[in-house]
């Protein structure tokens, strides 16, 4: 068929229209990743631009479905390439959060992320205690002023036991000391004197031991008289008592039996010397000598050199109102709290002193509290929340055990590898103490102490991976 000029021109300018340009397609089997082939497009218009059908040298068609002017990706297989530059890609594969793929649940209330994993030795050196859920007694709050004040058992004044002058002073206001420390040296005329009197006292004793030796073989002898014999036993007698008296005067000074058999063997000048010795161990909070200074010993007047005080543990004596006293018992659960509303230290009361304050119209209740981690100090004023009332017997864990995680009251439980946070329903607070009504069972194992310790692990984690806990 011929055709004529005016079609054969036609046909030039439409091949001339011809566009070669390439598209990236990506092939994706079962067995293999997904490998990028070349497919080369062509595209012909025709005089109105459509496009026009037509094989490339390999003999496949043009693809042509959805291909526009401008768009580079056209025979791709529809939203291979959407608004996610990550094409091919599961369905939410980038959603909103950060860990989108992960199981639901993988942040339950004890799985996945909020696990705390600490080994064993690790918990023990942060201080985490494991107890088991118990039943307690759990009353009605009342919350009373209490002071806090240093234990009397537990504290000591210094005073010297002979009179003398301060030669040398060992510690000073803040040391701590131990049991049979030295404080001071003091040099005394009077101990010297004691232990010249006992020294004087056993030659006696000895003289008088020989002389009754003798007496005794000329009696045997018949050389003397049997009343010579007594007056030597009486002599030794008296001797034995002396002795006896001048040993008992330095042991109230603090000598002892070791010190006595140094006491003749003693460098010159070395019995003068008395040490004054720290009855207790715990921290000297007064010191009112110096050196040099003359002190007296048995005078009432006289004043203390040294105070020591063991604040391991301390009182707490609270004032209860007289239309209180009746409702607060013996072994009551006490939570000591800072004007803040944080609870220091937790405790029972100990006992109700039986008397009235003229003055204030109240009495004591004291709670005898461990201040092993010094928390409370000897004249600082807390609140004392205590149980109070008609006690019921109830599932509970100490305030302190309950955290908020999440805006819900939880309790950390032990799991494999750590422990997680566990949702509860809390009812009466009282005595630093919260009832658990849901979420923990009684003898379960939970975390006592170092809760607020994994909460803080915790959002520490969750701000790290990305979590908003």
């Amino acid at each position: 068929m011929k055709m004529s000029k005016k079609n054969k021109s036609a046909a030039s300018l439409m091949m001339s229209t011809v566009l070669f340009f390439t598209i990236p397609a990506t092939t994706v089997t079962a067995q293999e990743p997904a490998v990028p082939n070349t497919t080369v497009a062509v595209v012909a218009l025709d005089d109105d631009g459509h496009e026009m059908s037509k094989e490339d040298d390999h003999g496949h068609a043009a693809e042509s479905t959805g291909a526009k002017d401008g768009d580079n990706h056209a025979g791709e297989a529809p939203d291979a390439h959407g608004d996610d530059d990550h094409a091919g890609e599961a369905a939410d594969a980038h959603a909103d959060d950060d860990h989108a793929g992960e199981a639901p649940g993988a942040h339950g209330d004890e799985g996945g992320g909020d696990i705390v994993k600490l080994a064993p030795g690790v918990a023990q050196e942060a201080g985490i205690v494991l107890e088991q859920a118990e039943l307690g007694a759990l009353g009605e709050s009342l919350s009373l002023p209490a002071e806090i004040r240093f234990d009397a058992d537990r504290m000591a004044n210094v005073t010297p036991k002979v009179s003398g002058i301060i030669d040398r002073l060992l510690v000073g206001e803040g040391d701590t000391v131990a049991y049979g420390d030295t404080l001071a040296l003091i040099t005394s005329r009077e101990l010297a004197a004691l232990k010249a009197q006992w020294l004087t006292a056993e030659t006696r004793k000895s003289l008088a031991a020989q002389s009754l030796t003798r007496t005794e073989s000329l009696w045997s002898q018949k050389v003397t008289s049997e009343a010579t014999v007594q007056t030597a036993r009486a002599e030794l007698e008296a001797a034995k008592t002396a002795s006896e008296a001048a040993e008992t005067e330095l042991h109230a000074v603090g000598i002892d039996h070791a010190d006595l058999e140094k006491i003749a063997a003693a460098p010159d000048g070395n019995n003068a010397n008395a040490y004054l010795i720290a009855p207790l161990a715990g921290t000297v909070v007064r010191r009112s000598i110096t050196l040099g200074e003359t002190v007296t010993a048995g005078d009432s007047s006289a004043k203390v050199l040294f105070t020591i005080v063991d604040d391991s543990v301390v009182w707490a004596d609270i004032a209860v109102y007289k239309q209180d006293i009746s409702r607060v018992r013996i072994g009551a659960p006490v939570a000591l709290k800072s004007d803040a509303g944080d609870i220091m230290a937790q405790s029972t009361v100990a006992f109700v002193l039986p008397v009235i304050d003229e003055v204030s119209r109240t009495a004591t209740a004291r709670v005898i509290v461990d201040n092993s981690d010094r928390t409370l100090t000897p004249g600082q004023f807390v609140i004392a929340d205590l149980s109070v009332g008609n006690a019921a017997e109830v599932l509970r864990v100490p305030q302190s055990a309950v955290q908020l995680v999440e805006d819900r009251p939880s309790v950390f439980v032990p799991v494999d590898g750590g422990f997680a946070p566990r949702a509860v329903m809390v009812g009466t607070t009282a005595g630093g103490y919260v009832e658990i009504k849901t979420g923990l069972e009684e003898d379960e194992l939970y975390v006592s102490e170092g809760a607020f310790t994994l909460k803080a692990q915790l959002e520490k984690d969750a701000f790290g991976d990305g979590h908003g806990h």
